[in-house]
């Protein structure tokens, strides 16, 4: 059965993307008081009202202190803000969720939490969360995603010499040895910002430090003050590889603690405050690698599911039964021509490299054996595994960590300019 704790924080999560009506305000007054108008749109009292209610029981349910209701209903309403600005980006480049997609992100949600639907179903409504509500609420968080991929991710660029130049510099360091639990406040300044703001904001924020570290609760401060992405998740950023942790945040997460709050941190964005709550260590990276071949029969007008399933079946029984050589086959037979001419071998293939159904089929496999078909999107297989071993990939692994950490890191920083920039560029006008 899965962990409450855990199906609280995916919950939790998903209601971070909040929903919004899409009413233009010419009709805005048939349907209540506006709190507050976004470009072209409005966000109601009743949708706000409803959002902050909301909020507020994932606050209590997660045993957080409550901050005051003043000051949660104007980080909910920025939260609003934010989300309906990236909505009408979003709408206008056309970004749209097939139910589809929906139902197979849901599904994939499921699966991880050692459930099928109906059982999703089930815990989600005893979390006091409809279904409906659910799946409007991932639909908003992948519309919003696509956008950010699109705004930010194909400007992000790695490139092998930032990879090497980092292990060149960090070598020595352990990055993958230590994880870290990370507590992050943002006092955020604008774009063009005058000197006295910015002294104001840095005074704030060394302020919070010394509070924080006089005992004043992370997370209710993390609420109440903070203005990024993660205030209403009490600030919490999870777990960590170094790797992962933004440049600006390396060298202080080095020096702290668990349980220590970190100096405030000057950004483009702002001032950051952090918190070590947990530090913790895990393993070297070994693989299992494994050479594997396979007959690849492909569905068409003339091939349908179960004569692809006879045309392998038959072949199984050539090479089992009939003393058949299996790469003899694979040349006359396979569909998948570039393995065919070296007698269906894929040669040697780590875990991610091939599609789930046919690496989840070719893990059962004893060496030398052959599977029944297994079907793939590519078509049906005919699976044998020639040979394992295992392998230190630790270099490897640590080059890919880096480079995503890089590529994860850039996009952090950029999404934070660009929402800011967004919010700052934008026409808002919020009502008492």
């Amino acid at each position: 059965m899965i962990n409450n704790n855990t199906f609280k924080t995916t919950i939790f999560c998903l209601l971070s993307g909040l929903l919004t009506f899409n009413t233009p305000p010419t009709f805005a007054e048939t349907l209540g008081k506006i709190a507050a108008v976004v470009e072209e749109d409005v966000i109601l009292e009743q949708e706000l009202n409803k959002e902050v209610d909301t909020i507020a029981q994932r606050i209590r349910a997660s045993n957080t202190p409550m901050p005051p209701e003043s000051v949660l209903r104007k980080q909910v309403l920025e939260k609003i803000i934010i989300d309906k600005l990236q909505r009408q980006l979003a709408e206008k480049a056309g970004i749209t969720v097939t139910e589809d997609m929906l139902n197979k992100s849901a599904e994939d949600i499921a699966q991880r939490n050692n459930m099928n639907i109906e059982q999703f179903r089930g815990e989600l409504q005893r979390q006091g969360m409809t279904y409906k509500n659910f799946l409007d609420n991932m639909r908003n968080e992948i519309i919003i995603n696509q956008l950010r991929g699109r705004e930010i991710g194909g400007r992000i660029k790695v490139t092998d010499r930032e990879v090497d130049h980092y292990l060149e510099t960090q070598g020595n360091v352990s990055a993958e040895k230590a994880q870290y639990h990370l507590g992050h406040i943002l006092i955020a300044v604008k774009e063009g910002a005058s000197a006295a703001e910015i002294q104001k904001a840095q005074a704030k924020a060394d302020n919070l430090v010394k509070k924080l570290r006089a005992g004043q609760d992370f997370a209710e401060t993390a609420i109440s003050e903070s203005e990024d992405d993660n205030a209403l998740k009490g600030g919490d950023l999870g777990w960590r590889t170094i790797d992962d942790i933004p440049t600006l945040f390396s060298s202080e997460v080095n020096k702290m603690k668990a349980g220590e709050i970190g100096d405030a941190l000057r950004s483009p964005s702002g001032f950051h405050v952090l918190k070590m709550f947990e530090v913790k260590g895990f393993d070297d990276h070994v693989i299992i690698k494994t050479k594997v071949r396979h007959i690849l029969i492909k569905t068409n007008e003339l091939i349908d599911d179960d004569e692809a399933k006879r045309r392998l079946f038959a072949l199984k029984a050539r090479i089992k039964d009939g003393g058949e050589d299996f790469a003899t086959l694979a040349r006359s037979n396979s569909d998948d021509k570039g393995s065919a001419i070296k007698g269906g071998s894929l040669d040697w293939v780590n875990p991610g490299d091939l599609v789930r159904p046919f690496e989840e089929a070719m893990a059962k496999l004893d060496i030398n054996q052959i599977s029944d078909p297994v079907q793939s999107q590519f078509g049906w297989h005919l699976i044998q595994v020639l040979d394992r071993q295992n392998k230190d990939n630790s270099t490897e692994h640590r080059k890919n960590l880096v480079r995503d950490a890089i590529r994860k890191r850039k996009i952090e920083e950029e999404t934070e300019l660009w929402m800011r920039k967004l919010r700052d560029e934008s026409y808002v006008e919020i009502y008492p």
